[in-house]
C-alpha cells in the first residue's frame, strides 16, 4: 500500500512538471511566428524563465520524493515493529476510537476480518459478541486511566473462544491536548497466563508444605493426650476403683484434643463470616473492656489512645473482636506489671493499630517463626492462635507486622483498608 501511495505521488509530480514544459515549449513557438523581433526576445526570456523554474521544480521535487520515500522506510520499519511484537498494543483517539492495533491484537480478539478503525469498545463487542464482556472491561478501565491523568496498571484477564484464560498486565498512557483535553490513549498489554499458572504452582507447592508442617504439628499435639487416656484405660481396667482425679484429667484431655480439631478446622476451610461495615472504635472499646479485668489482676495498666470519630471497616465483627483480644492477652500474658500501651489511627485510608507491651520481649531467632502453626512461646499453648489471627486479617485484605526486642517488649501492628459509607 505504501509504495502504490509512493508511485502516485511520483507519477502526478511528473505529470505536473511534463504540463509546464509543454505549456513553455508551445508558447515559444507561436512567439516565433511573429514578425517583431522584441516579441522573440521576450519568448527567449520567459522560456529560459520557465527552464529555471522547471529546473527548481525539479531540484525541489527530488528532494520531496527523498524525504517521503525516508517517511515511508521509516513507518513501514515501526509499522513491522509493531505487528512483530508478542504483546497486544493499540492505540485510541480522545473518544475511545481504535485507530490503530498491531497483528497480535487484532488475532486476540478475532478483529482480522473486520474494519475495527473508528469503532469504539462497545461497539467492537456488538462485532465480536464472545468478547463483549472483555470490551465492556476495557471501556471502565480506559475510563480509570483517564481520570487519573497518569500512567496507570492493572491486570486484565478473559476467556478464548477455545477455553483458556489469558491474564494480561495492562499499561494505559493517557496523553492530553494543551487545553487539557484528551488527544489519545496508548495500551500496552503483554500476556502473563503462564506466570500466573507458575504462582499458582507455587502457592499449592507452599499449601501442600503448610500441610505437612500441620500433620506432623498435629500428630504431635494429639498423640500426647491419647497417650495420657491410654493409660489412664489400662489402669482402669487393671483396677475399677480409681480415683475420679483420673476421670477429670481424661476429660481435660479430651477437651484439649477437641479444642485442637476446632481450631485446626477454622485454619483448613472457609468459615461462615457475616461481613458488614462496622466502627472499629466500637470494637476497640469492647476489647479493651472484656482485657481490662485481666489486666487489672496482673498490675497491668492498658493506656488507650484513638481519635473519637467513626472508623468503619468492612469485615466480619466477630472475627475482628477474636483477633485483637487474642493480640492483648498475649501482651498481658508476657508481663507482670507495667503497662500496655493500645494506639490506633487512620493514615492513608489505612486504619492502623499498634499494641505496645513492657513483656519480656521475644529472641529474634524465635520471631521469624512466629505465625507458625504449633509454634508457641507459652507453656500451655498450641501455637495456633497467631496463626488463625494472621489468617482472618490477610482474610480483610490487611496485615500484622511484629516488632520485638528482649527485656525490652514487643509491639505488634494490625493494619486493615478503610470503608468508606
Amino acid at each position: 500500500m505504501m509504495e502504490k501511495m509512493n508511485h502516485m505521488i511520483k507519477h502526478t509530480f511528473y505529470n505536473k512538471i511534463m504540463i509546464l514544459m509543454a505549456l513553455f515549449v508551445l508558447q515559444f513557438i507561436v512567439l516565433l511566428f511573429i514578425d517583431k523581433p522584441w516579441n522573440v526576445i521576450a519568448a527567449l526570456l520567459v522560456t529560459i524563465a520557465g527552464v529555471t523554474v522547471l529546473a527548481h521544480l525539479l531540484i525541489k521535487g527530488k528532494t520531496f520524493l527523498a524525504e517521503h520515500r525516508k517517511l515511508l522506510e521509516e513507518e513501514n520499519q515501526l509499522s513491522t515493529l509493531l505487528h512483530s511484537l508478542p504483546d497486544f498494543v493499540c492505540f485510541k483517539d480522545g473518544q475511545g476510537r481504535w485507530l490503530k492495533v498491531n497483528q497480535f491484537g487484532r488475532k486476540l480478539y478475532n478483529l482480522e476480518r473486520i474494519d475495527y478503525v473508528g469503532k469504539t469498545d462497545r461497539e467492537l463487542g456488538e462485532l465480536v459478541p464472545f468478547f463483549k464482556d472483555a470490551f465492556d472491561y476495557c471501556v471502565d478501565s480506559d475510563e480509570q486511566s483517564w481520570k487519573a491523568e497518569k500512567v496507570t496498571r492493572c491486570e486484565e484477564g478473559f476467556y478464548l473462544p477455545n477455553g483458556e484464560y489469558k491474564t494480561f498486565d495492562v499499561i494505559k498512557v493517557p496523553l492530553f491536548h494543551s487545553n487539557q483535553t484528551r488527544k489519545g490513549l496508548v495500551i500496552i498489554g503483554r500476556d502473563i497466563s503462564q506466570q500466573k499458572i507458575a504462582e499458582e504452582m507455587l502457592l499449592r507447592k507452599e499449601k501442600l508444605s503448610v500441610v505437612g508442617e500441620l500433620a506432623a504439628g498435629i500428630a504431635h499435639e494429639i498423640r500426647n493426650p491419647l497417650t495420657s487416656i491410654k493409660g489412664f484405660i489400662q489402669l482402669l481396667e487393671e483396677n475399677e476403683h480409681v480415683s475420679e482425679n483420673y476421670l477429670n484429667v481424661m476429660s481435660s484431655e479430651m477437651d484439649r484434643i477437641n479444642q485442637i480439631v476446632g481450631e485446626l478446622l477454622i485454619l483448613s476451610k472457609p468459615q461462615m463470616r457475616e461481613y458488614q461495615v462496622f466502627d472499629m472504635n466500637e470494637v476497640l472499646h469492647y476489647v479493651i473492656k472484656v482485657m481490662e479485668h485481666e489486666a487489672i489482676l496482673k498490675g497491668i495498666t492498658l493506656k488507650v489512645q484513638g481519635p473519637s470519630s467513626s472508623i468503619h471497616v468492612f469485615g466480619d465483627k466477630n472475627q475482628c473482636v477474636q483477633v485483637f483480644i487474642n493480640i492483648i492477652k498475649n501482651a498481658i500474658e508476657s508481663m507482670d506489671e507495667g503497662e500496655i500501651r493500645v494506639n490506633w489511627n487512620v493514615l492513608n485510608e489505612k486504619f492502623i493499630i499498634s499494641i505496645q507491651d513492657q513483656g519480656v520481649g521475644i529472641p529474634p531467632d524465635r520471631l521469624k517463626r512466629l505465625g507458625e502453626p504449633f509454634f508457641t512461646l507459652k507453656e500451655k499453648g498450641m501455637g495456633l492462635g497467631l496463626t488463625i489471627s494472621q489468617k482472618i486479617i490477610e482474610d480483610h485484605k490487611g496485615s500484622i507486622l511484629i516488632e520485638s526486642e528482649v527485656n525490652k517488649g514487643t509491639k505488634v501492628e494490625v493494619t486493615l483498608p478503610v470503608k468508606h459509607k
